[in-house]
């Protein structure tokens, strides 16, 4: 011990320093001393601490040289471990923005390869071809979220109210933003807008207990107002300052309000174009609707930010971990002040009770949502209610836009392949961005995904893409009906395959109604396809009289009809011996997984019988 004293001694001189030892060199030597398995008094003695002689233990000496080193080490150790543990709690990027040179990331585009929306619009959108890179001091989806409600640094400016009476008997505030507004204009005769003007209307509908005064609402609002547009955000029933006159509610897939609206300005303003934005709650509701109008929509083209998507699978992921638990409780004290603005109301038709001791999203839900909106179960509400079952219909435009680490709503209900199967939707997902936040520059003033929706709608205007006028669709895609039980007809081969068959369809129903002269042949097409005993599709000609020929001549000649139920019967008859067949195969598998050695025997005797039965390798083996 006292020869690694004197080395480390001899070292410090040379480097130019004193021959005393500081605490970092007596750590040193104690862990070498450790390692070789030593123990000595002296050291004891050199460090001055009067230890007696005897035998005393290296961890000794380790703790003595560590009670040596200044607090100040202790404390700067705390710091840098509680640092690394909130880099990871609060999902920090710093680092890796760093080594990317602060470039940000590309957005991730999921689309129908044959989308004429991608190839015509998306890709001339600059912003949804670039990238994006989080404000440098906001590089967190918590610090975006909590810059957000906190601050937010919203465009100052003052809407038009306007009162709008839905059918129900409900009251809801639509607050107007027009283009006038932000370049010094003024309303003109008490009239909003006239009814002969062209200029587009852009339809914001907010998300959770949001209303128009929110930050990202305003910031939206004033960047599509500065291009020149209307802009009109429809406050939720009981938001935006405005009571409750009727039994009704909004929640998460009310989409009566929304479609009330859009009618209304559809028939007052037909002149102008009509857009619409939904963010978070309202972007699930706007796909919703979406989805159910199909084609009757008069909206020309649409965004949603931030959707949920799946209600159900977003409920078990704000559960899970104690961040997420942190947004469930914040997110149900702002639900618990909607409830207790119209308690009067609520503690009719709801569970008071059991509102005010709610503690999360799902319980108010229990207690409030299912009991207003008739739904059996939370569980039912959400299903019903998620609008990823109604992403398959949807026939505008819409861009969708979710950032894969919003501590919100998670990326696991995310619906890319919906998406990506419907030619009309474009899915942009970022690596950051938070929740609604997606603050960019240095003073967090400007948010990127108003950007890109603003210049996505500005494109999709200037172009052929827009959706059409309203027009009827006789029988719309309901996402809660089973296709399973309504057909297709079934195309038996001589093998015993299964296969679909195309049925007649609606729009041959009503061309054979709507033409008169073509019944005859209108029937031999609906009964076009004709399934024979080899499996092939045949298509028969039209059946007709030639000249000349009577019908006792042609009777003789087997309709289309009469050849598939035919066909129909001897598939019938096919499937019964495939059948047959694979209970036979079913029990020798049975016999010889039991008793390998009858199997065999009965293999060897019964080889000629089951020759149609077992496949070729068996039988040859």
């Amino acid at each position: 011990m006292q020869i690694l004293v004197e080395q480390r001694t001899r070292k410090n001189r040379m480097d130019g320093h004193d021959g005393c030892l500081s605490p970092f060199s007596w750590f040193i030597i104690c862990l070498r001393a450790r390692d070789l398995g030593l123990r000595s008094p002296s050291l004891f003695r050199a460090m001055g601490s009067g230890v007696p002689e005897g035998e005393v233990p290296v961890t000794g000496l380790l703790i003595m040289a560590a009670s040596m080193m200044p607090a100040y080490v202790y404390v700067v150790v705390v710091l840098l471990l509680l640092v690394v543990i909130l880099y990871g709690f609060l999902e920090f990027h710093f680092i890796g923005d760093l080594f990317r040179g602060f470039r940000g990331d590309r957005v991730n585009l999921t689309f129908d390869p044959r989308s004429m929306i991608y190839e015509n619009v998306v890709s001339k959108c600059r912003v949804l071809q670039g990238r994006y890179l989080a404000t440098l001091w906001l590089s967190s989806p918590h610090l975006q979220i909590a810059f957000l409600t906190l601050y937010g640094r919203p465009p100052v400016f003052t809407y038009r109210r306007q009162l709008f009476s839905v059918s129900d008997g409900g009251t809801i505030a639509l607050d107007w933003l027009l283009a006038s507004d932000v370049a010094g204009g003024s309303l003109d005769n008490g009239r909003i807008i006239s009814k002969e003007d062209i200029t587009p209307i852009v339809i914001v509908v907010p998300g959770l207990t949001s209303d128009s005064s929110s930050a990202y609402v305003k910031h939206l609002a004033y960047k599509i107002a500065k291009r020149g547009w209307n802009v009109v955000v429809e406050n939720h029933r009981g938001l935006g300052g405005v009571s409750i006159t009727s039994d009704y509610f909004y929640n998460a897939g009310w989409t009566e309000d929304i479609r009330e609206v859009v009618n209304h300005l559809h028939q007052k303003y037909s002149m102008a174009p009509i857009f619409a934005v939904g963010t978070s709650i309202g972007a699930n509701i706007l796909v919703k609707y979406l989805g159910e109008e199909g084609e009757k929509t008069p909206v020309a083209g649409a965004a949603s930010i931030c959707s949920p998507w799946d209600l159900v699978v977003c409920d078990r992921f704000i559960n899970r971990r104690l961040v997420q638990r942190f947004y469930d409780r914040a997110l149900t004290i702002g639900l618990k002040g909607y409830a207790q603005l119209h308690q009067p109301v609520m503690t009719r038709l709801a569970n008071w009770d059991g509102i005010r001791k709610s503690r999360s999203v799902r319980d108010f839900d229990n207690h409030a949502t299912c009991l207003v909106g008739k739904f059996e179960t939370v569980d039912t509400y959400y299903r019903r209610c998620s609008s990823v079952s109604y992403v398959g219909n949807v026939s505008v435009p819409l861009l969708c836009i979710s950032a894969l680490d919003d501590p919100v709503c998670t990326k696991e209900a995310i619906p890319w392949d919906e998406c990506r199967a419907n030619k009309n939707i474009i899915l942009a997902t970022t690596v950051h961005g938070g929740h609604l936040g997606y603050f960019e520059g240095i003073t967090a003033s400007s948010v990127w995904w108003a950007r890109a929706v603003d210049e996505f709608l500005s494109v999709l205007h200037s172009g052929p893409y827009m959706h059409g006028q309203k027009m009827e669709s006789p029988d719309l895609y309901t996402p809660l009906d089973s296709s399973i039980d309504k057909s297709p007809y079934i195309n038996l081969t001589k093998d015993g395959l299964v296969t679909a068959m195309r049925s007649r369809t609606e729009d041959e129903d009503i061309a054979g109604e709507n033409d008169e002269q073509g019944d005859i042949e209108a029937e031999a097409v609906s009964g076009a396809i004709d399934i024979t005993a080899s499996g092939a599709i045949d298509t028969p000609s039209l059946m007709s009289l030639r000249p000349g020929q009577t019908e006792d001549e042609n009777a003789g000649v087997r309709t289309p009809k009469d050849a598939s139920a035919t066909s129909m019967k001897t598939c019938l008859k096919q499937l019964s011996r495939q059948s047959q067949k694979s209970l036979w195969l079913l029990a020798y598998i049975a016999i010889v997984s039991s008793w390998p050695l009858v199997g065999s025997a009965l293999l060897f005797v019964f080889r000629s019988k089951l020759k149609g039965v077992l496949p070729h390798s068996v039988r040859r083996g």
